[in-house]
């Protein structure tokens, strides 16, 4: 393990105290060995997609600490995943937008407000998101309006006929990411709107990077912290 002689946070050399410690050279910084394979543990578990839940069985862990932590890696992932962006948004894309519906609301009409709508852009084999705004602000209106039907009909001729549309050919890397993303959101069953764009970006993420490649990057980048 590198960082038993290097620091994990600036790659200098390290110490070893008497209490089982390590410090850095340059930056001091005290460090647990126990805490940092237990981080490091964890984001492989996350990148190997693994619940919180699971997690926390498998390793004997409290729930709320896993699930926090895992928190934390999302919000990385999305910080991640906007710097890559900054980096490709100059080469041509391809991009299509898509409607997202829980499995167990697709049959019910009022569901149609719950419908989480992004678009996805390709750079190259690269993939992007981009959420956009909730349908959930106009639904209380018009339900008092008693326009909730109409609206549903509108709406599904919307996405029939006005559908955003840019990509060449079917079968492509943006199609793909959709298939993923479906198989990959399954398993929570049900995710909330504020936290949505969190797994949407971790998706993202995971889906433009291998599982040694997104172990790297979000190590490096929780060390950064």
């Amino acid at each position: 393990m590198l960082w038993l002689i290097e620091c994990i946070y600036c790659n200098n050399f390290v110490y070893h105290l008497k209490d089982g410690r390590l410090k850095c050279s340059k930056c001091h910084k005290k460090t647990s060995k126990e805490k940092i394979n237990k981080t490091i543990t964890l984001i492989d578990a996350f990148v190997h997609n693994e619940t919180a839940l699971h997690t926390s069985k498998r390793l004997q862990l409290s729930y709320v600490s896993v699930q926090n932590y895992f928190r934390t890696f999302r919000s990385l992932c999305s910080i991640i995943s906007e710097r890559e962006y900054e980096m490709k948004r100059h080469l041509p894309c391809e991009f299509e937008e898509y409607f997202y519906l829980e499995n167990t609301k697709k049959n019910k009409r009022e569901a149609t407000f719950d419908a989480q709508n992004f678009l996805t852009f390709d750079y190259h084999q690269h993939i992007y998101t981009l959420l956009l705004p909730s349908l959930q602000k106009y639904k209380t209106q018009l339900l008092e309006d008693n326009a909730e039907g109409v609206y549903i009909e509108t709406f599904k001729k919307f996405k029939r006929e006005s559908r955003l549309i840019k990509v060449h050919q079917y079968d492509n890397n943006i199609v793909k990411f959709w298939n993923y993303f479906e198989e990959q959101i399954l398993p929570y069953k049900g995710v909330k709107n504020e936290a949505f764009i969190y797994f949407l970006k971790e998706f993202e993420f995971k889906y433009n990077h291998t599982q040694k490649e997104a172990k790297e990057l979000l190590i490096k980048e929780y060390f950064q912290l």
